[in-house]
């Protein structure tokens, strides 16, 4: 299966880094039946009292108003979601395709599971994540020849 590129809204809240503060923020969105697909939380370096979380998809007026009302936003960053079947060294083309353009990344987040790889990638700019859209797709399909 080939590689995909697609570009996402994260929702975002920055919160204390305490027990519970995680489960707190998605208790409203998960009752309110979201599937979340992406879930980041992670507390701050240098600053360890505060943490944010991170996730996706929020869809529809039930689960976007239950995320508003817990104090979530949607992030300002740029951000492109990758899927496909998992081969040695994609994030490594990946990353590289991305560089060698001179292109900057915010954040780079990637996991394998099974057979299939998805990676989370924030950018600067819409222009650099659109940029970044076409090199993804253009150094994954030469890497399959």
């Amino acid at each position: 299966m080939p590689v995909t590129v697609k570009q996402i809204s994260l929702w975002r809240k920055e919160i204390e880094n305490q027990v519970g503060t995680l489960a707190n923020t998605l208790a409203p969105v998960a009752q309110a039946g979201a599937n979340l697909r992406l879930l980041m939380g992670y507390r701050y370096p240098g600053n360890e009292s505060r943490a944010a979380v991170q996730f996706y998809p929020v869809s529809g007026k039930k689960i976007t108003l239950a995320a508003t009302e817990a104090g979530l936003t949607v992030s300002s960053i740029p951000t492109l979601l990758v899927d496909g079947d998992d081969k040695a060294g994609l994030g490594l083309v990946i990353a590289k395709a991305i560089a060698d353009a001179g292109v900057n990344m915010a954040f780079f987040v990637a996991q394998v599971v099974g057979r299939r790889y998805s990676a989370v990638i924030g950018f600067d700019s819409d222009a650099d994540a659109k940029t970044a859209a076409g090199l993804i797709k253009k150094a994954t399909a030469a890497r399959k020849k």
